[in-house]
């Protein structure tokens, strides 16, 4: 009973968390081959587009606080979400990056006039893998966000639990034993080469 019960619950768990498994996958992928996607796009990031530009009419907190500034700022335009704020030293403008899955946004608030500029970031597959494979969640006061960050930590606890109900699993199988010792020896041995040499 415990070992079906094993066996269900590392299948359903694996085909529940393939899309986050195929896009760390991808995603390394790209990282690790980034020379290719350089090649192909350049080495300048994503250039940003040009969406609206706008007037903000209402009153900003405190000079001292720029994320509090940005977070009424973006609540003014209808893009609530995660962001990152900074504050532009040339000329005092406030500088947004609202962060989206696909292609971010920066909004560019010029305090001397009170104008809005927002851009969209252009589109590129490797930009893309990159940021969702670093994208955090708890840090960001959004339930999308806070969402995504669990499942994050499930597909964490799921690669250990894959790991060692997978060495279970293995154990009852007596007919696959001396091949699956072979294997578990020889990426133990790689493994510790590469702590040796790297």
């Amino acid at each position: 009973m415990f070992s079906k019960v094993l066996r269900r619950t590392h299948m359903y768990l694996a085909l529940f968390l393939a899309p986050w498994m195929l896009m760390y996958a991808l995603s390394t992928l790209a990282m690790n081959h980034r020379e290719t996607f350089q090649a192909a796009y350049g080495e300048a990031p994503p250039a940003f587009t040009p969406l609206r530009e706008t007037h903000f009419e209402g009153v900003l907190p405190g000079t001292g606080d720029h994320r509090a500034q940005a977070a009424v700022l973006l609540s003014s335009l209808g893009l609530d979400g995660a962001f990152t704020a900074q504050i532009r030293r040339t000329d005092g403008a406030l500088v947004i990056l609202r962060q989206t899955a696909v292609s971010p946004l920066r909004i560019t608030y010029t305090p001397s006039d009170s104008r809005v500029l927002i851009e969209q970031q252009q589109f590129r597959p490797n930009t893309f893998l990159e940021r969702m494979h670093r994208r955090r969640g708890l840090a960001q006061p959004f339930l999308a966000d806070t969402l995504w960050s669990f499942a994050v930590d499930l597909t964490i606890a799921a690669m250990l639990f894959w790991a060692l109900s997978g060495l279970w699993l293995w154990w009852e199988m007596k007919a696959t034993r001396n091949w699956g010792v072979l294997a578990a020896a020889g990426g133990v041995a790689l493994f510790a080469f590469y702590l040796a040499v790297l």
